[in-house]
């Protein structure tokens, strides 16, 4: 990942049409998957060794590819509940699985934690999965994340975190829902403006808003050390956490 064009241009040509939308709907979110990779690629650095990393909310494989482009060694375990993206990232991906570097798990994230060993993998990545849970699902998803991961690793999340300023987070997810209809309205597509509108009123309801301070403290609670929240654009940043050795 040392030449940024050379990267730009994989990323796209990979993904097609799905990155291309999400640049310019959200060009935070889809730099939030690049991010990502660059943190995961910063902790593979470091460990001088192979990784088994695991991924959840995969999707069409956007983050995925960042993730796999960041190491040569590591092998990437990605987790989806819904299997039409699910079904586009093996598509996308598919000459990582064929090299046996990236498998998938068809399966919700506390599930399929669950049916992992303790111990196991050395970082647990993710973008834009953890935001979506109900608050006590949350819960038991970071209990499961810090038991899976091996003393040492890593939990890497590039996500939506709601700022603890709520008029500052109001304004700012108003300048966002703004860019969607810019976008949308200016491809004619009413129908996916709809839905994106839906999505982010259920991200923004009580049960589920993933606010700063909160989160934070969560994280501190089911045990991990080294909490920082980095590289913040607007409603979206990058969180990473430590479990002790």
């Amino acid at each position: 990942m040392s030449n940024g064009s050379s990267y730009d241009a994989m990323f796209s040509g990979i993904i097609g049409r799905d990155y291309d939308m999400l640049q310019r709907m959200s060009p935070l979110s889809a730099e939030m998957s690049k991010i990502v990779g660059r943190a995961v690629k910063h902790y593979a650095d470091k460990a001088g060794r192979p990784l088994n990393v695991v991924e959840l909310g995969g999707g069409t494989g956007i983050t995925t590819l960042a993730i796999l482009s960041s190491n040569d060694d590591m092998i990437v375990t990605s987790i989806d509940s819904e299997p039409t993206m699910q079904n586009q990232a093996k598509e996308n991906l598919k000459q990582w699985v064929d090299n046996g570097r990236l498998f998938f798990k068809l399966d919700d994230a506390y599930s399929a934690l669950t049916k992992m060993a303790d111990n196991s993998a050395d970082v647990l990545a993710t973008a834009y999965t953890v935001h979506n849970f109900e608050h006590s699902y949350r819960e038991r998803v970071i209990e499961q994340i810090f038991r899976v991961l091996k003393p040492g690793g890593q939990f890497i999340n590039g996500d939506r975190y709601a700022l603890d300023d709520i008029f500052e987070h109001t304004r700012t997810v108003q300048e966002e829902i703004s860019g969607f209809f810019e976008v949308l309205i200016g491809e004619n597509k009413p129908d996916l403006l709809e839905q994106w509108i839906i999505h982010l009123f259920n991200d923004e309801s009580e049960n589920h808003v993933m606010r700063e301070g909160i989160s934070l403290k969560q994280l501190e609670e089911a045990g991990f050390v080294d909490i920082a929240l980095n590289q913040r654009m607007k409603v979206n940043a990058l969180v990473t956490a430590v479990k002790p050795i």
